[in-house]
């Protein structure tokens, strides 16, 4: 014969609401387990389990954890979504680069000066790139979309004069060589009127969509 009691509880948040299960056995007799449909018998004393709200609760804390895990890669997702946007944003601002030395290395193999890069012209001409990648086709301007004085205008550039090359290509250089074998956009290239330039590029399906912006600016 002995006596000795035990307590226990457990709360699980579920989604639906709180779930709890108590545990409380106290017996005066070591007589054995016996398990019913829906409790224990320990003894002579009756031991409920509401084995409905555990399975709940296990359901409940299931939903969470894979919530949570939903969360956690879905972040994952977006994190190496902002990492290739910045990839490619670094890829076109260096075939920008990569454009805009090419075509003062011309210029100056020829004597002339070198243009100056002018931001606004550069903005008109990433605005006028992404227009043409969405189109997936090179033009100097589509229905809808402002003309190129306008385009320039917009972002606070005072100018006398204007030309624009502009050019669809898998490579900054395969871009330039194309220039420079048109007879119109080379001579834009070497216009002695000019002395800035701002150029745009964005990159749309392995393609780089390129427009040279030149101006004589005031």
């Amino acid at each position: 014969m002995f006596r000795w009691m035990m307590r226990s509880s457990l709360s699980l948040q579920g989604r639906r609401g709180r779930s709890e299960i108590k545990v409380k056995i106290l017996t005066t007799e070591d007589t054995g387990v016996h398990r019913g449909g829906d409790y224990f018998r320990l003894g002579g004393a009756r031991e409920e389990l509401i084995w409905s709200g555990l399975r709940f609760a296990r359901v409940g804390l299931m939903r969470i954890l894979i919530r949570r895990a939903v969360r956690r890669a879905a972040l994952s997702v977006l994190g190496f979504s902002a990492i290739l946007a910045q990839a490619q944003i670094s890829a076109s601002a260096a075939a920008e680069q990569q454009l805009f030395f090419s075509v003062n290395r011309v210029r100056r193999s020829q004597g002339l000066p070198t243009l100056k890069w002018n931001e606004g012209l550069a903005l008109a001409a990433r605005r006028h790139a992404e227009v043409m990648a969405r189109h997936g086709a090179v033009e100097h301007g589509f229905a809808g979309e402002p003309s190129l004085a306008a385009r320039v205008s917009q972002t606070g550039v005072h100018f006398i004069s204007l030309s624009e090359n502009v050019c669809q290509g898998v490579g900054a250089a395969a871009v330039q060589a194309e220039f420079l074998h048109s007879p119109n956009h080379r001579a834009n290239i070497l216009d002695t009127d000019m002395n800035s330039v701002g150029i745009g590029v964005v990159e749309r399906g392995g393609q780089l969509f390129v427009v040279e912006d030149f101006s004589k600016v005031r």
